[in-house]
């Protein structure tokens, strides 16, 4: 079985747009989610104002209040210039007149000695003892006045509305994480639904050209790769993005050219994101390949692992897959080297962008030109624009896994599927065939091959009639049988089924009429009876026993610990004969028309074979049915037997009339009793 060698070249953009269109079934889910965590990164924008209006708050009960004591000044100036000076009224505190005098006098020696309340934060280390010195021999009226004090009553008022800042940014996070899991949880079981149902609009072909393994890893792997990253990372970048342009917004606001400093010393780390990404994204899209071509070396070495033994290819097959294995290390250490670097370098990027605030800040505050609470306010609004930016990065390597991943499921949805059959209205009752099949000049070839494996086949079965298809391995007796059951498509001519084109009946009505047991056989982990009676409904245990003594099962169902109730598998202590006889067993319980038999007994003994060739006779009694073998002894009992070679008949007619004409089914016949 060769694997499809396509690989996913959908860019990352596409990819994400995809899934968008994908999700639209969630889109109110979505932007309720959306909306919730834009709401919390305001809130947690606004945070870092009301951090800076405590932290001015609060500084102001450290220093001296040099604004107040300058019009505490001009007030007691104007006052002893007066006329007629007196005690002053202020604040509602008096102010005694000689108070006012020594208060007076301690800042015209100040004044004496060049020391300045304006210009305080140039002067040198002695002025500001001089000046604290000063301070500790104003009359206690003035100090009263100017010294340092807490008003409590504001600062409580902003810890309150930030108390409320912070549980509100929770809230709404926590609940755009509960609906963003839901999301994520729906639209992975909607992927794997729409991959099964996928399955089933697929025609055999693309099953003959692609691993089981593959498509398991689609399915499995890649859809839960899809599912784990997408949700979340899509919630971080809305949440981050909202949080990175409020942070902006606020930086602007409080500072602009505090702003521009945090901002620039960051800028630069989108540009080796974007980098970044675009050298990473085909790594990422490598390894699910090769992850897929790993689950479908070890599904076909598992499935074959006898024949694998027997001819001693275990270091054959160590090679391929240490060969894979290789090929996913190398691609998995590339994509997650190359992301991981997001994160360490957004955090230096942060780190540089704390240093350049705390620089510019500390000139700033030097100056004059911005508060402490400003610089408070910044280092917050940093760690807020940087960890958006981290965060983005992280989401976008989470995003590039599950691009890559998506690109594989979507490639399977987007294979081309068996035609519709929405239109076709006309039914056959299985009741009320009458179970007559003409095949008129029917050409088919597969897509894969350059010419047609079925060339002008016409033939015609009878109601009732057993007819037999043999030839040489290749001839297209299994084609043939595909093309009944319309799990191919023909190429030209057509096939009648009591009179009506299979082009107007639909595939499930065809399935419906026809009862079909391959050499292949199929068990599912189930008991006994979920076996037998697999989608088929109100079996009674009698009908059961009664089918099961009709093809000789009973004795090996007694011999079950749980009879019809043990579960087995269909390599669990049941050999080749009796899987053959459970398949079997399930297809003479379906009431159909039509039966086909594709090598039925090739995997039961002669005794065995004996008994389910006389059930068969009986299952057989009033429906026309097609036999494939190869054991052509099997089938001189057929009303007509039908010899095909390079994809067309070049006999037919019953065992007696074939072998007196001396032909190819003669040879074909007489080669069994052969020596030579």
């Amino acid at each position: 079985m060769n694997q499809s060698n396509k690989t996913p070249k959908t860019s990352f953009i596409k990819s994400l747009g995809r899934n968008l269109r994908e999700m639209k079934a969630f889109r109110k889910s979505l932007y309720l989610a959306f909306l919730f965590t834009v709401i919390a990164a305001i809130l947690s924008s606004v945070a870092p104002s009301k951090l800076s209006d405590l932290a001015d708050e609060i500084s102001k009960s450290l220093t001296v209040d040099f604004e107040e004591m300058g019009k505490l000044s001009q007030e007691i100036g104007l006052n002893l210039q007066s006329e007629n000076p007196q005690d002053l009224q202020y604040d509602g505190k008096v102010i005694s007149l000689d108070d006012q005098k020594s208060y007076m006098n301690i800042l015209s020696e100040l004044k004496e000695n060049n020391i300045s309340l304006v210009e305080r934060d140039e002067l040198s280390e002695d002025q500001q003892a001089m000046l604290l010195d000063s301070y500790k021999k104003f009359p206690q009226s003035i100090i009263n006045i100017v010294e340092p004090s807490l008003d409590m009553d504001a600062v409580w008022s902003i810890v309150k509305l930030l108390i409320v800042i912070y549980i509100g940014s929770f809230a709404f996070s926590y609940i755009h994480g509960l609906i963003m899991a839901e999301v994520t949880n729906d639209y992975a079981k909607q992927l794997r639904s729409d991959v099964s149902d996928k399955i089933n609009k697929l025609p055999l072909n693309y099953f003959d050209t692609n691993q089981i393994g593959d498509i398991l890893s689609r399915m499995i792997n890649d859809v839960d790769q899809v599912s784990f990253n997408l949700g979340d990372s899509l919630g971080t970048i809305v949440s981050s993005t909202a949080l990175l342009m409020g942070s902006v917004v606020m930086m602007f606001s409080t500072n602009w050219m505090l702003a521009l400093i945090a901002i620039l010393s960051s800028l630069f780390g989108f540009l080796f994101t974007g980098i970044i990404i675009g050298k990473s994204q085909k790594y990422f899209r490598t390894r699910q390949k090769v992850l897929g071509e790993i689950n479908g070396h070890t599904e076909e070495i598992i499935s074959g692992i006898e024949v694998v033994k027997i001819y001693n290819a275990k270091e054959e097959t160590e090679e391929k897959f240490d060969e894979l294995n290789n090929n996913l290390f190398s691609s998995s250490v590339k994509s997650k080297f190359l992301s991981n670097m997001l994160q360490p370098l957004m955090n230096f990027i942060g780190n540089f962008g704390y240093l350049a605030v705390s620089i510019a800040g500390a000139i700033f505050v030097s100056k004059g030109y911005i508060s402490f609470g400003v610089i408070v306010a910044f280092m917050t609004y940093v760690r807020l624009f940087t960890n958006p930016l981290s965060r983005i990065a992280q989401a976008l390597s989470a995003l590039q896994a599950s691009a890559a991943a998506s690109d594989r499921v979507f490639e399977f949805m987007d294979e081309v599927e068996l035609s519709d059959e929405s239109h076709l209205t006309n039914y056959l009752d299985p009741h009320d065939v009458e179970g007559e099949i003409e095949f008129k000049d029917v050409v088919f070839q597969y897509p894969s091959n350059d010419q047609p494996t079925i060339k002008g086949f016409s033939a015609k079965a009878l109601p009732g009639q057993k007819i037999a298809i043999v030839g040489p391995t290749g001839a297209g007796k299994s084609t043939m049988v595909n093309l009944l059951m319309k799990f191919y498509e023909i190429s030209q001519g057509d096939i009648l089924i009591d009179g009506n084109s299979i082009h107007t009946i639909s595939r499930e009505n065809i399935h419906d009429l026809f009862t079909m047991i391959l050499q292949d056989t199929w068990l599912f982990h189930g008991s006994v009876r979920e076996n037998i009676v697999y989608n088929m409904k109100d079996v009674s245990d009698d009908e059961l026993m009664t089918l099961l003594d009709f093809i000789g099962l009973t004795h090996f169902v007694k011999t079950l610990p749980e009879g019809l109730d043990t579960i087995i598998k269909s390599n669990d202590s049941v050999s080749a004969g009796q899987r053959q006889l459970l398949t079997i067993a399930r297809g003479m319980l379906k009431d159909a028309p039509f039966l086909i038999l594709d090598e039925a007994t090739s995997n039961v003994d002669t005794r065995t074979e004996e008994v389910i060739q006389e059930a068969m006779d009986k299952l057989m009694y009033g429906k026309t049915s097609f036999i494939i073998a190869h054991r052509l002894s099997t089938i001189v009992n057929a009303d007509l037997i039908l010899v095909m070679k390079d994809g067309n008949i070049i006999e037919q007619g019953t065992h007696k009339e074939l072998l007196a004409q001396k032909g190819f089914y003669a040879d074909l016949y007489n080669s069994q009793f052969s020596l030579n």
